[in-house]
């Protein structure tokens, strides 16, 4: 019998329901160096994108910063975003269940955050138990998603090949990283009416839905594996 499936998960929006404090954040620091920002603008363009990206993107549309200036307004936002998330940070409803009912299976947390963020966010909601120390940042480890080697990385570092691992994540960046590392996707599109799930992904509305969908990625996973026994 094979092994259980490695769950790789995402931070922001999956397991913590951080987003929209991180947009609410960003909508206060950065129109105060000069990039005008809004929550709405988060939510609906960069969801999950590099802050560095998008800083620079804004810089493109409205005005060059120089490097002290983007230095001070990621700080800024950094100390305000974690104060913000130890006030009023919460898990995404149903995730504590579904990671209780997925116990046996080994998992990590793959963030393109910087690690004392994501420490925090299992920290403040109760899910440090959850992942230890398995915990994977592109701040660390200097590659970010879309690029597939975040979570190549995370693998490779929990001891699992890309066709055992399962990723786990709500934006379309991540989505479009798992699927070009050649790992199965679910997709937690909370925002079915705004968001399409891309072809060869599994997508789930809530997170309740999350063990059935690891369980039948798992069978399939196990079908697989005795069919190509079969035709040896």
């Amino acid at each position: 019998m094979s092994a259980p499936l490695c769950l790789l998960f995402d931070s922001d929006g999956t397991l913590v329901d951080s987003e929209i404090l991180l947009a609410e954040v960003m909508a206060e620091v950065l129109p105060s160096y000069g990039l005008p920002f809004t929550a709405t603008q988060y939510m609906e363009e960069f969801r999950g994108v590099r802050f560095l990206t998008i800083v620079h993107e804004l810089e493109r549309r409205h005005r060059a910063l120089g490097e002290a200036q983007r230095q001070a307004m990621e700080a800024a936002m950094r100390e305000l975003m974690e104060a913000r998330m130890r006030e009023q940070l919460i898990p995404i409803p149903g995730m504590d269940e579904a990671l209780d009912a997925l116990r046996d299976h080994p998992r990590a947390v793959v963030s393109n955050g910087p690690e004392r963020k994501i420490r925090c966010a299992m920290e403040c909601v109760g899910f440090a138990p959850h992942f230890g120390d398995n915990l994977f940042s592109a701040y660390s480890l200097g590659v970010w998603k879309p690029d597939p080697a975040l979570y190549l990385k995370a693998a490779e570092a929990m001891g699992h090949p890309p066709e055992r691992c399962v990723v786990i994540d709500d934006a379309a960046v991540g989505i479009a990283a798992g699927l070009a590392a050649g790992m199965q996707v679910i997709h937690l599109n909370r925002f079915p009416e705004l968001e399409a799930t891309p072809a060869g992904v599994t997508a789930i509305n809530h997170a309740r839905d999350l063990p059935a969908a690891v369980e039948h990625l798992s069978q399939q996973a196990m079908h697989d594996f005795m069919l190509h026994r079969s035709m040896k």
